[in-house]
């Protein structure tokens, strides 16, 4: 009886040994493959990362698409400097250079096609687009102005040069060229840049020139001659010119306002007598900029300075100075930017101050 029970015992412990070493290899088994299968889903994965970060490309892509336009639409105001809100404090609705609530109808940035009708000549062509006929034969390289019906001509958007960005070519070396002040590129609302504070541009595209002159033309109507002043001279109304210089761009639907040059710096003054209302030191748009209150409906804005004399709320009188001319914000050289606004809408500073 006794070595029944230990063949018994004998066996169990045979099958024990045995069954342990069973489950061993199994969990051995189960060990290597595991490792096999994430080793193969690595592999997976590196393999179609490739084309997984494509996707993600795509999508970010697409998403970019679509919320384009309400990206540009801030960027641009941040870099023309518009600001919202209004009433005691003096800030302007879109107080940059182009104000799309003043200025509707007509306003576009880029060059359109036309097909000549029957009748059309050059000059009732650049009536229509309010844009001057040497405008039109330069975008179209016309040897003269005899054009035939079913033509197709560029169109431009204002008075002008349409010019195509070459290798090493600068807004300023552009700007020698075609006869115009670098400032009158940058202030073009639709003309962009790579940096907006360098004015780097990409080779291939194209900027439009506003007043700008082809190289040697002689032009069949001769450009408006930009005038000195002095400041503190004496103009018709209530203003006076508030600083010394070059004006060097004129009023337009995308610059409302005047820019007078100096690259002396000279001091600027108050064009008439009123509350300090907006005093702002900014690296873009108007850059450091001032806007007095007259108190009968008109304001004025001075933009660009390098230096600021006057503080929010302080009383100035006609004459007084209240900063010096400078290169701060969207500017590509030492010149006031200067506004004359009626009741809320930007009017011709030359109106007032010739």
């Amino acid at each position: 009886m006794k070595s029944f029970w230990e063949d018994w015992l004998a066996f169990f412990q045979a099958y024990g040994r045995f069954f342990l070493k069973q489950v061993k290899k199994g969990f051995l088994f189960l060990e290597e493959g595991k490792k096999i299968f994430s080793s193969l889903l690595y592999r997976q994965r590196g393999r179609f990362a490739q084309p997984i970060s494509h996707l993600w490309l795509g999508f970010l892509l697409l998403l970019g698409i679509f919320l384009s336009p309400t990206i540009e639409e801030k960027l641009r105001g941040q870099a023309m400097g518009w600001e919202e809100g209004g009433g005691e404090e003096g800030v302007l609705t879109a107080a940059g250079y182009f104000s799309a609530n003043t200025y509707t109808g007509g306003v576009r940035g880029e060059v359109v096609e036309y097909v000549v009708k029957k009748g059309d000549t050059v000059a009732s062509i650049a009536k229509k687009f309010g844009i001057s006929v040497d405008t039109v034969i330069w975008a179209n390289n016309l040897k003269s102005t005899k054009i035939k019906a079913g033509q197709r001509l560029k169109i431009p958007p204002v008075t002008g040069v349409v010019h195509k960005v070459r290798r090493g070519e600068t807004v300023y070396s552009i700007a020698k060229k075609y006869r115009v002040n670098p400032q009158n590129i940058v202030d073009f609302p639709f003309n962009t840049f790579l940096n907006d504070e360098t004015f780097a541009l990409a080779v291939g595209q194209t900027l439009i020139i506003p007043e700008g002159i082809m190289p040697k033309a002689q032009p069949r109507i001769k450009r408006p001659s930009l005038a000195s002043v002095s400041v503190g001279t004496a103009a018709k109304g209530m203003f006076i010119w508030p600083t010394s210089g070059r004006i060097t761009q004129r009023y337009s639907w995308y610059h409302p306002a005047i820019d007078i040059a100096n690259k002396n710096a000279p001091p600027i003054v108050a064009a008439a007598g009123g509350k300090v209302v907006t005093v702002i030191y900014s690296r873009y748009g108007y850059g450091h900029h001032v806007i007095i209150d007259h108190g009968n409906g008109y304001r004025t804005l001075y933009a660009h300075m390098s230096n600021i004399y006057v503080k929010k709320g302080q009383r100035v009188s006609q004459g007084q100075s209240i900063g010096q001319m400078g290169s701060t914000g969207r500017s590509t050289g030492t010149h006031l930017h200067f506004e004359i606004i009626k009741n809320g809408v930007k009017i011709n500073p030359l109106t007032t101050l010739q």
